[in-house]
């Protein structure tokens, strides 16, 4: 356990230099960047030790993992962002322990967290996921190949999730594209969310909250103006395989 202790604290002190690096190029104020460590496919045992390094930011993308592992760590001071795709038959369980859903992405979804966020007495911070691979007004309202709405549909979704009973609008979060005008192109990527984010913000003013960039162009999502960085295989290693 000492070894891995040590482990993820050199990796966490690398990341830590790679944003503060990269916020320095920027003009930034480094303490305007939150790191979201991804713990998904990682044990438990790990999320204790990150929080004793000081980590106060987990994420996961598939309940049936998420789950155990937050009940198993509730003693712990984290906030828990799930980050994955997901179905409404699992939001009564995300919304048990999640503290922000970075990916709600169709009106159903909402009123589906808005409903077991009332149940649970919980208010719920929420993300819209834009999907940039689907850059049309063409394609309004549609899902993107990664999950996500299209920019065209983000003002109504916004509308929604503020009306919404025990759901707080908290901003915006994409994944670099993989297809589409933005694909190999994360800076431009991420450029593009935060006008969406400006946008956003001119009816929404408190949602100031931009989540992009992972451990391959987090650099990239810094520049461009992100508040939060979503951060794995940099911190915890290369993911073991799923079963």
């Amino acid at each position: 356990m000492t070894d891995r202790r040590t482990e993820l604290a050199d990796n966490l002190a690398h990341v830590e230099e790679r944003i503060s690096t990269a916020c320095a190029k920027a003009g930034r104020n480094r303490a305007d960047v939150t790191l979201v460590v991804v713990t998904k496919t990682y044990p438990a045992s790990d999320v204790r030790l990150l929080a004793e390094l000081g980590v106060r930011h987990v994420a996961e993308n598939r309940d049936q993992d998420a789950a155990p592992k937050a009940a198993e760590c509730s003693d712990l001071p984290l906030d828990w962002h799930f980050v994955g795709q997901l179905q409404t038959n699992k939001v009564r369980s995300v919304v048990n322990y999640a503290d922000v859903v970075q990916s709600v992405d169709r009106p159903k979804l909402v009123t589906a967290l808005s409903k077991e966020a009332v149940r649970a007495g919980r208010e719920l911070g929420c993300l819209i996921q834009v999907a940039l691979d689907a850059e049309s007004g063409d394609n309004e309202g549609q899902l993107g190949r990664r999950g996500g709405v299209t920019p065209a549909g983000v003002d109504a979704l916004a509308d929604a999730i503020a009306a919404a009973e025990g759901l707080r609008l908290d901003g915006v979060m994409t994944v670099a594209p993989l297809a589409g005008p933005y694909a190999g192109h994360p800076r431009a990527a991420f450029e593009r969310l935060m006008e969406i984010s400006s946008g956003l913000r001119g009816n929404h003013p408190a949602a100031n909250m931009v989540s992009a960039g992972m451990s391959a162009d987090l650099d990239d999502a810094v520049a461009a103006g992100a508040t939060h960085v979503r951060v794995g295989t940099a911190v915890l290693g290369v993911r073991p395989r799923l079963g």
